[in-house]
């Protein structure tokens, strides 16, 4: 599982905070490692008390998580002070990973949560070394440093935030307008996001889209996706919010995407494509180690997004059997062969392995199938999934089957690539 790092303050009504980025991060099924700068006696009315973590204590949790856990992104949410944020960017600036910054200053009830040296201290520390940073009005005008009343005006505080080169998403909810208006500065080009307006964003509105897009980054999306993706989920975050006290609503963490509704199809077409190879394909095709098939996401980054048969499926008792379900990151040595012929064809997102039999490959010429045989002899070193993508690009198209004949008799094998489940399942009945 991808792994993903917040370093913020704890919110005892669980509506901000750590608790607040541990479910976004989960709702995208990542982990979210965490590191308390702040512990905050709050509720959805006031913030009462808030009593910081020493920095000794901060360096110690982000150290021990550090040296431990494969962390792929990170994000700072609550840092309170300049000694805290001086602490975090003296660890943070010996490791190389996306850094995202949510800039808490106010929360959502209008009471503090900074220091007032808090900005110098994430102008000078944190903005430099950041992927992305993420304003509403108030933190922008303080960290620019103007009065911000219009577009140009914002416009002016994304350049002077973002000259260090990080992207700014300066968050447009506490603007007037009918619809909320987020502009996101990216590479010296300003991106307006419009949304409609629901109700008066509520509790932990920030914390959550900032989780979402470290969540987002930490599962290989580039910084644009990243963004675009989390806010079409904060959305409905705040569309389905719900109240536990008398003040602000809280927003809802635990939504799902409709991405993540495109990869429950995906599950689903994969299951019932094992079910019918499960009944259809003979014996003969099946490969000692067992047959699969994978099938990945649009834009797929790495194998975490490669759904596939956990467990294979194997013939035993004279039946194929599935080992279990369709499940995303469980098929690797497939993946990769899958992301090699994407490189060159990202409509083909679907492959599957058979026994290797010259009379198979023959069966398949027959039938008009296109063939490409991967020359191991010629290309030493080389990973499957390298030679699959050298393989495609030298020949200038994706055949309908490629032929590995590996480096011994135990693991060459046939692989159909296809489009999809269905269109695999068309190849596959041609030559039943």
């Amino acid at each position: 599982m991808r792994c993903a790092l917040t370093i913020a303050g704890s919110d005892s009504v669980g509506g901000a905070g750590i608790q607040a980025d541990i479910r976004a991060m989960n709702a995208l099924d990542v982990h979210c490692c965490t590191v308390v700068t702040a512990v905050t006696a709050q509720n959805t009315r006031a913030v009462e008390c808030i009593h910081p973590v020493p920095e000794d204590v901060v360096v110690s949790q982000l150290e021990a998580v550090l040296k431990d856990v494969d962390i792929k992104a990170i994000k700072t949410g609550m840092l309170y002070s300049a000694g805290i944020v001086n602490a975090v960017a003296d660890v943070l600036e010996d490791h190389e990973m996306p850094l995202v910054v949510d800039p808490v200053m106010v929360a959502g009830v209008g009471d503090s949560l900074a220091s007032k040296d808090l900005a110098g201290a994430v102008r000078k520390r944190l903005i430099p070394i950041c992927e992305v940073i993420t304003p509403n009005r108030h933190e922008a005008e303080v960290l620019a440093g103007m009065r911000i009343d219009n577009e140009k005006d914002v416009r002016y505080a994304c350049e002077v935030i973002g000259k260090e080169a990080c992207t700014v998403m300066l968050k447009g909810g506490h603007m007037s307008g009918a619809k909320v208006t987020d502009y996101v500065y990216l590479s010296s080009e300003i991106t307006k996001l419009q949304y409609p307006r629901l109700e008066r964003a509520g509790h932990g509105g920030g914390c959550t889209l900032s989780s979402f897009i470290t969540a987002n980054i930490a599962k290989g999306m580039d910084t644009m996706n990243a963004i675009l993706s989390a806010r079409e989920m904060i959305q409905q975050s705040i569309a389905e919010m719900y109240s536990i006290g008398k003040g602000d609503r809280l927003v809802n963490p635990s939504v799902r995407s409709s991405w993540d509704r495109k990869r429950f199809e995906m599950l689903d077409s994969l299951d019932d494509a094992a079910e019918y190879i499960s009944e259809t394909v003979p014996e003969d095709l099946v490969p000692d180690g067992g047959m699969n098939i994978a099938f990945a996401a649009d834009k797929a980054a790495g194998p975490e997004d490669i759904a596939a048969i956990e467990g294979r499926m194997t013939f035993h008792n004279g039946t194929i059997r599935r080992n279990g379900k369709a499940k995303f990151g469980t098929a690797e040595h497939l993946s990769y062969v899958l992301l090699g012929i994407m490189e060159y064809d990202p409509s083909t997102r679907c492959a599957m392995t058979l026994a290797y039999s010259d009379d198979l490959i023959g069966l398949m010429e027959e039938v008009g199938m296109s063939i490409l045989p991967m020359n191991r002899k010629g290309n030493k070193g080389m990973m499957t999934g390298e030679l699959a993508a050298a393989t495609v690009k030298k020949a200038g198209y994706v055949p309908d089957v490629l032929t590995d004949k590996g480096t011994g008799r135990n693991d060459r094998s046939i692989r159909i690539l296809a489009k999809d489940p269905e269109d695999m399942m068309s190849k596959l009945d041609m030559i039943l």
